[in-house]
């Protein structure tokens, strides 16, 4: 390696206060005081008391913190290798230190300092060696310096450890037999072995005998309210009593008055009957007999006109009706005193009451529902629900037939089925004329119920056909 010259100033020797302070300073080794200054202010000074690496970065663990990214995060500034402490720096660092040979810049002391393999240069400091070295913003001053005593362990004064050694042994003693003698006024205060024996069973049978001689208690007087309030009581019971038996004398004139005399009952079975002939009678008029009548059941008209044309019929003389004219059954258009001549509609041949009755039958339909198609979710059971709203839609279909027998069309449904399962809404659009058999069939859709459909709404399309038959 070779070495640069030094100039005339960097060669310049101590002066005069470094010489003074090299003659007071003791003998031993030296520490570091350190330096840290920032925009122009000293901001911490430290003695290291223990010889020891001195580390500068922005790791926590360092002994100063630095935010300078050029350094890493834990250098060692002031390396201890044996004995000696080492300057390290690098290339982005600047400064001057003082040598034995003199003051030179950090720039001339590279080309004289040992380089390791990690590019820092390292330079071999002495007790007499001092310097600056500028860290980013920061700036370090350093010089060796005598440690500070080892200030000594805080120790009472002689006179007060000389008292404490010494005892008034005529002081204690009083003292403590005081206290003996207070502890044991106050036991004796708080026990119970001076205190007399007490016999238990002596004490019991005195307060026995004292019981019994014991005179007996005076009589209770009964004063005068008392003897008020049990005449006030008898008193009320017995208007109570008479308040019940004339309630039970004034239901017995009610309940006589309720009944009803001979004459009203015949009358009142008289009317009954002429109701039961005149509800007999629109019966068998033309038409289907139970269009008129069961036209808001479930069960189709077709079935209970079958059974109205069959051969049973009622019984004459039986029943609340007291018919009159002959035993047997009474039948459409068979003779006989009594009901035989009710229920004859149509022209008969023959004599009167023997001749065969002509029936007219009105018209009926039948619904074709078909497949019911689902779309913005799934309903379990929709094709189930939707087959049995077949019996309503005929029944709303022969209604309308009814009242207009050229009656016939298709319905196109559509329900909403909301996230409960219930119909949140129809829509229908008919074709051909079915008139007020649209509104039934969408009531009818209206009050059905489903599951609750997967994906929280669903639509379901129910195509519906009205034939007459």
């Amino acid at each position: 390696m070779t070495q640069q010259p030094l100039t005339q100033h960097q060669s310049s020797r101590p002066g005069q206060m470094t010489a003074v302070m090299r003659a007071v300073a003791p003998t031993g080794p030296k520490v570091l005081r350190i330096g840290v200054v920032q925009s122009g202010r000293v901001i911490e000074e430290r003695i290291i008391k223990q010889r020891t690496h001195v580390t500068v970065g922005p790791s926590e663990k360092c002994m100063f913190v630095l935010t300078w990214s050029a350094v890493p995060a834990n250098f060692r500034l002031f390396e201890l290798v044996g004995d000696e402490y080492c300057l390290n720096f690098l290339d982005a660092m600047s400064g001057r230190v003082a040598l034995p040979t003199g003051i030179a810049d950090l720039s001339v002391l590279r080309g004289q300092a040992k380089r390791t393999q990690q590019g820092v240069y390292q330079l071999k400091l002495t007790d007499d060696s001092r310097g600056k070295l500028v860290l980013g913003d920061v700036t370090f001053l350093f010089q060796f310096v005598a440690p500070p005593p080892v200030q000594p362990k805080p120790q009472l004064p002689v006179a007060v450890l000389r008292g404490a050694t010494s005892i008034d042994w005529t002081t204690t003693m009083i003292a403590a037999f005081s206290f003996l003698l207070h502890f044991l006024a106050i036991g004796s205060l708080y026990s119970d072995w001076l205190d007399p024996v007490v016999n238990e069973e002596a004490n019991l049978a005195s307060l026995v005998d004292s019981v019994k001689s014991l005179p007996p208690p005076p009589p209770v007087e009964q004063t005068k309210q008392e003897s008020t309030d049990a005449a006030a009581d008898a008193k009320a019971e017995e208007k109570s009593k008479e308040q019940k038996t004339g309630g039970a004398g004034k239901k017995s004139a009610d309940a006589g008055a309720g009944k009803m005399s001979a004459s009203q009952a015949a009358a009142l079975t008289k009317e009954l009957d002429s109701l039961e002939m005149a509800t007999l009678g629109a019966l068998s008029g033309s038409g289907p007999a139970t269009a008129g009548v069961l036209t808001g059941g479930e069960v189709a008209t077709s079935a209970l006109d079958q059974a109205a044309a069959t051969n049973a019929g009622v019984s004459s003389g039986m029943g609340d009706l007291k018919l009159s004219g002959g035993g047997g059954t009474v039948r459409p258009g068979s003779a006989g005193g009594g009901l035989a001549a009710i229920g004859a509609s149509g022209k008969t041949e023959g004599t009167q009451g023997t001749g065969a009755v002509k029936k007219v039958a009105g018209p009926k339909g039948n619904a074709a529902v078909g497949g019911a198609n689902v779309s913005g979710g799934t309903v379990s059971n929709a094709q189930r629900v939707v087959a049995g709203m077949r019996a309503g839609f005929r029944n709303c279909y022969n209604r309308e037939l009814a009242q207009n027998p050229d009656a016939q069309g298709s319905i196109r449904l559509t329900i909403r089925v909301g996230p409960g399962g219930e119909v949140a809404g129809v829509s229908a659009v008919p074709s051909g004329n079915l008139g007020s058999a649209v509104a039934c069939v969408k009531a009818r859709a209206q009050a059905a119920q489903f599951d609750p459909p997967q994906g929280g709404s669903a639509v379901v399309v129910v195509p519906v056909s009205f034939v007459k038959q």
